[in-house]
């Protein structure tokens, strides 16, 4: 049996009409076509749909089975057609991003990479958002998407989780801590730590570890660029906490070593905020779902 969509859409329309005249005027059709739709549909099933002596017209066992179908299927055809017309409309559009986060560039340049073969009409632009209020601006509408690891219960906005990670910590093989199993925070007393140039609150060594421990490092250096801090934490001028997406292949160098953060190893998870009503929008919804599955590849190498 051939079954078509409009089939369907035309055993439903006659259930819920009562009669082939009303169906054929909801279906903007005749109702001599609809009646050879139906006439035709019966002779490849071999069975008749419905009980054409009774009034109003009703189904037989046939079309009863053949409505199920319809009342299963149908939602589904609609829910899928109305999701296309979405991303139809949704082809053009702007994703300008800020970022909380100095070492966020290194998985997220794939993520764009994916996303702008995906959505080549959508202006995508990257704000260090460690300059300006980036949550205040969301607010304002100048960036559409914050990438944080600090969560906040803001009004109208949403902290979609993206994947959590673990600060590693990275000192040179030539450093005493390089003989623990493991480091905790008395051991940064003695330390120079090498920082990103931001806000101490937004470092997870210190959010984490040190500040509630009370623990002041020997001194703390601040560095722009990831691979400074790595050179200088190879010369052993210093030690640095990094995400373990940034010291996947540090970890394989003779010249470093990689600890856990405490015993146990410390796990943050990182967010992107967006405003409530944008992560429902197509290439928002894309951009997440990228922004979850290509990190953690960068996270297992």
């Amino acid at each position: 049996m051939h079954l078509e969509f409009r089939h369907l859409r035309s055993i439903k329309a006659i259930h819920d009409a009562g009669g082939l005249a009303r169906a054929a005027d909801i279906m903007n059709m005749t109702q001599s076509a609809l009646s050879h739709q139906i006439k035709g549909l019966e002779d490849q099933a071999g069975v008749e749909l419905f009980v054409r002596r009774s009034k109003p017209l009703k189904l037989s066992a046939a079309g009863l089975r053949l409505l199920r179908v319809a009342e299963k299927v149908l939602p589904e055809i609609d829910a899928l057609d109305e999701e296309f017309r979405a991303l139809i409309s949704g082809k053009s559009g702007r994703l300008h991003i800020a970022i909380e986060c100095h070492a966020c560039f290194e998985w997220l340049f794939p993520v764009l990479e994916k996303f702008r073969h995906a959505w080549p009409e959508i202006d995508v632009d990257i704000r260090p958002g460690l300059a300006f209020g980036a949550l205040p601006a969301l607010l304002r509408e100048e960036v559409d998407l914050v990438v944080s690891s600090d969560p906040e219960d803001l009004p109208g906005v949403q902290f979609n989780p993206l994947f959590d990670y673990a600060p590693v910590f990275v000192a040179s093989k030539d450093n005493p801590l390089a003989k623990k199993p493991f480091v905790v925070a008395e051991d940064f007393r003695d330390q120079m730590l090498i920082t990103y140039p931001v806000d101490r609150s937004r470092l997870d060594i210190f959010s984490e570890l040190l500040t509630p421990a009370k623990v002041e490092p020997r001194g703390v250096r601040q560095v722009e660029l990831t691979a400074v801090i790595l050179m200088l934490v190879a010369s052993n001028r210093g030690v640095a906490v990094l995400p373990d997406w940034v010291v996947r292949e540090v970890k394989y160098h003779s010249d470093y070593v990689t600890r856990p953060v405490t015993e146990k190893g410390l796990v943050k998870r990182l967010y992107a905020a967006t405003r409530t009503e944008d992560a429902v929008k197509p290439f928002m919804a894309h951009f997440l779902r990228l922004g979850r599955s290509e990190p953690v590849k960068l996270q297992r190498g």
